[in-house]
């Protein structure tokens, strides 16, 4: 496997014990891009909150542009999906070793009473801020007569 090698490190010292080669190459393949690192926390954070009238939802996203995002609202479910791949561009030779980032996160939100067609997203400073608007309540108070 290829590998940088730091700074500080004495590769005569390193060489001399072949455990440390064993490990080294032990955690090489275990840190490698095959085996995600955080399978629970490679997500956005989100927060929800509930005012009289609309729902406000925001969620970060640093490094994120608007156009790897996309929002769905289907069946009392907001959905935030994030797909984003790092493009590199370089042309020079002789790389041992090139890695690229690809982001792909979705959160769902489950809102009730709104107005689908009336939903604003606006994305500003690594923040997305998604303004869901309710249903109005019926204040309809009926008299019923008795017989």
């Amino acid at each position: 496997m290829f590998g940088l090698t730091p700074f500080n490190t004495n590769p005569i010292r390193k060489s001399n014990s072949l455990n440390n080669d064993f490990y080294d190459m032990i955690d090489d393949f275990f840190d490698n891009s095959f085996f995600p690192r955080n399978l629970y926390n490679d997500t956005f954070k989100v927060d929800v909150k509930d005012a009289d009238k609309e729902y406000t939802v925001e969620a970060e996203m640093p490094g994120i542009n608007k156009e790897d995002i996309k929002l769905d609202y289907n069946e009392g479910r907001l959905t935030i999906s994030v797909s984003n791949e790092e493009n590199v561009n370089e042309e020079q030779e002789h790389y041992i070793h090139r890695e690229r980032k690809r982001t792909s996160m979705q959160r769902g939100i489950f809102l009730k009473d709104i107005v689908p067609e009336k939903i604003t997203a606006n994305l500003k400073d690594g923040v997305l801020r998604v303004v869901v608007p309710k249903k109005e309540k019926s204040q309809n108070t009926f008299n019923i007569e008795v017989n």
